[in-house]
């Protein structure tokens, strides 16, 4: 079910809000953040105000905060499920699945009627 426009808006204005916050610990006006990002104060203006921008430009703000990193948490590869990075202790990722068979049998399988 998709999410109510109240919900949408609510959650661009909580980001825009969040992206001033990091701006302003970083003690950046918005002229200054604008011009890293290479976007338009008026764009910035409305990305912090949780208005609507493009992708382009959250990504620009997001790399200009040295926050760019974060991106790659919001849809990671879906290679790799995160169970399966738990689960692996070696550090490695798989390469490839695991076979069942080791090998022949030591002693042929047999009914045991030809004993």
């Amino acid at each position: 079910m998709p999410l109510p426009e109240s919900a949408i808006l609510d959650r661009a204005h909580r980001l825009g809000e969040r992206l001033t916050a990091q701006r302003l610990s970083r003690n950046l006006t918005q002229r200054q953040l604008a011009d890293s990002a290479a976007v338009s104060l008026n764009t910035l203006r409305r990305l912090e105000g949780g208005e609507n921008a493009s992708l382009d430009t959250l990504i620009r703000v997001l790399e200009a905060l040295d926050l760019g990193d974060r991106l790659d948490a919001l849809a990671p590869p879906a290679d790799v499920r995160p169970v399966d990075r738990v689960r692996n202790t070696a550090g490695a990722e798989r390469k490839r699945a695991t076979g069942t068979g080791h090998g022949e049998p030591a002693t042929p399988w047999s009914w045991g009627d030809d004993a």
